[in-house]
């Protein structure tokens, strides 16, 4: 597989870190080399969020990602912070509830997915993050040949239980249907 250079980024609160978390799991248990870097301001919820994973085959030099070639922006300030950092050729999956800007660039595939106005919809709000990590995982991680397939869609729901805590087990069902939102999206 080639090397996933992952950036999840919005406000703290909208579980930019938790999304980030699934998906390091999900190569973990894939038996991938990874790095998960969080990195948030000291206003935690409101204030910026993001999260930087890597995954590969080799070890990774830094788990610090200036050049995604995977960008989910969940706000505008983080949609117009890195989007010119996402490299030619990489994927943008945008939160088109909170986000109405359209993405100028011609060299990046863009998924627009109204992920908070989704949750909201359908009994799951504040899980907007799992369904962009449902897209996420449907258009690049999963996908048969792709260049970044590194699990299967058993591996992904292990990570899942893996991260929701116990004390919290009745949210389970909730990501694992936010989850199948972003993958039909």
């Amino acid at each position: 597989m080639k090397n996933l250079n992952i950036l999840l980024a919005g406000f703290g609160g909208q579980g930019v870190l938790f999304a980030g978390k699934v998906v390091a799991y999900a190569a973990l248990i894939a038996n991938k080399q990874l790095s998960w870097l969080p990195s948030y301001g000291p206003e935690m919820r409101g204030g910026t969020a993001n999260c930087s994973v890597c995954v590969s085959d080799e070890a990774i030099g830094s788990p610090l990602v200036t050049n995604p070639n995977v960008l989910i922006a969940m706000n505008l300030p983080s949609f117009d912070k890195f989007i010119n950092a996402v490299e030619p050729g990489g994927v943008v999956i945008v939160d088109s509830s909170l986000i109405d800007k359209k993405v100028e660039r011609d060299d990046v595939t863009v998924y627009y997915v109204p992920s908070t106005a989704l949750a909201d919809e359908n009994g799951v709000s504040g899980l907007s993050n799992m369904i962009l990590v449902g897209k996420l995982f449907h258009e690049v991680c999963l996908k048969e040949g792709g260049d970044y397939q590194f699990c299967d869609a058993d591996i992904l729901d292990q990570a899942i239980q893996k991260c929701v805590p116990a004390r919290k087990a009745q949210m389970l069902d909730f990501n694992r249907k936010a989850v199948a939102l972003g993958a039909n999206q």
